[in-house]
């Protein structure tokens, strides 16, 4: 008789403008094909805002980043490399030159919450994606009404509504109920991923670290 796979539930902490986000949900989606049939994962995708301060008009990323993190121009060239470096092994395309500013990114987790409210199987983590992929491949600003309504309808979902939340503050309490339990459970940089709401990994790691920690999350299940 076949064994089923062991479910954990994957909650995947994370901003939509963090480039080791989206080199941590590649990595972690690589290590979940090497356990397929082991292990399965049900993901949920939680808001953190590395600038909840950030204004409508964003932040030459350049400056934000000295002001942040005390980063010289030549540092920050390095980084760019290594992310790039790390984004092509797992199969995620960086040009990060075309990422010029920093942006606002609350309506976006807005959507991502809705999606995981009331979208099908798999909607928000293909609208984390969409998102990922319009900062740090096009280098597109997802604060932009426009640009989070084109996505929405780029992948099937329902545009109308999307619109609505966007023109209101539907969910806006929600995210920000999250964002506060996550803080308050320590997690300070993301990506974090919690296993089964007890097990914490930290950082955009390789897939073979993530298929480890799931392989023994899943044998403790």
């Amino acid at each position: 008789m076949a064994v089923e796979p062991v479910v954990l539930k994957l909650d995947f902490v994370s901003d939509v403008v963090c480039p080791w986000c989206a080199v941590g949900l590649h990595a972690l989606e690589r290590a979940a094909a090497q356990l397929e049939g082991e292990v399965a994962l049900d993901w949920h995708f939680q808001p953190f805002e590395l600038n909840p301060g950030m204004p409508p008009e964003g932040q030459d990323l350049q400056e934000h980043l000295s002001e942040k993190y005390g980063s010289t121009p030549e540092q920050q060239a390095q980084m760019r490399a290594a992310i790039t470096a790390r984004g092509a092994e797992v199969g995620f395309e960086f040009h990060l030159e075309r990422r010029l500013r920093t942006w606002n990114t609350f309506d976006a987790h807005r959507l991502l919450h809705w999606q995981g409210e009331e979208g099908a199987p798999g909607g928000q983590r293909a609208l984390k994606h969409a998102l990922l992929k319009a900062y740090f491949t096009h280098g597109e600003n997802p604060s932009e009404p426009a640009l989070l309504l084109r996505l929405v309808a780029e992948l099937g979902m329902d545009q109308q509504r999307a619109r609505a939340i966007l023109a209101g503050d539907t969910y806006a309490s929600a995210v920000r109920e999250r964002e506060a339990h996550y803080r308050q459970l320590g997690i300070q940089s993301v990506p974090s991923v919690v296993l089964n709401d007890r097990h914490l990994i930290q950082g955009g790691q390789p897939p073979e670290v993530f298929a480890q920690a799931l392989r023994q999350v899943a044998a403790s299940a």
